[in-house]
């Protein structure tokens, strides 16, 4: 469903989205699309965020793992 809304833009924003605007997508479409983009990489950000904490939190452990690991490998 889509809701008609109004927003205030810059001259200079109005006119370089009118660049790429043409007959298959209008200016509705295009800030849709931009927004929908911009949430897509904020939701990254914050998958990122959680996985690194995770990483943070288990380090000591991962590290002990890896030392271990490293003790059962052949000398070249």
């Amino acid at each position: 469903m889509k809701i008609k809304t109004s927003i205030t833009l810059t001259e200079e924003l109005l006119k370089t989205i009118d660049e790429f605007v043409d007959e298959r997508m209008n200016r509705s479409l295009f800030l849709e699309s931009a927004a929908w983009e911009y949430i897509a990489r904020l939701r990254r950000a914050q998958e990122n965020e959680r996985d690194l904490a995770i990483l943070n939190e288990q380090a000591d452990y991962l590290n002990t793992e890896m030392l271990d690991v490293l003790e059962y490998q052949v000398g070249i």
